[in-house]
């Protein structure tokens, strides 16, 4: 039976590891900040990946239809722009991160005949 170098295969993780980390910091660096973002009906909602409320603006129209539908406008508002943030952060690390990983952490690519999909994909281009 052989013999396995725990140390060995420990070190090689870790530097995988540090390149992966390392590739990931620099894709980000020059991407910018990954957000989601969703408007309608006089409401803008902003979110960070993982669905961090960023900005929020409501025109005054909005408010003629009372609280509660604002409330419920903001929420499908914010998944919207939360699934926006999550496939903008899987195509800019997809090209250093296994699709699995990426989507264990909830970032999925949106298909292109989805309504959520937005008309430019992340980086600028048409999709």
């Amino acid at each position: 039976m052989a013999e396995f170098d725990i140390d060995l295969a420990s070190a090689r993780i870790a530097e995988q590891a540090e390149r992966a980390g390392a590739d990931v910091s620099a894709r980000l660096a020059r991407s910018g900040p990954v957000v989601g973002k969703a408007e309608a009906d006089g409401i803008e909602v902003q979110v960070a990946p993982g669905g961090l409320l960023t900005g929020l603006s409501i025109h005054r129209s909005a408010l003629r239809h009372g609280s509660a539908v604002l409330a419920d406008r903001i929420f499908e508002l914010a998944q919207r722009a939360t699934r926006r943030a999550g496939d903008r952060m899987y195509h800019a690390l997809s090209p250093v991160v296994d699709r699995e990983q990426l989507e264990t952490l909830g970032y999925e690519p949106i298909p292109d005949d989805d309504p959520d999909a937005e008309t430019y994909s992340y980086g600028g281009g048409p999709r």
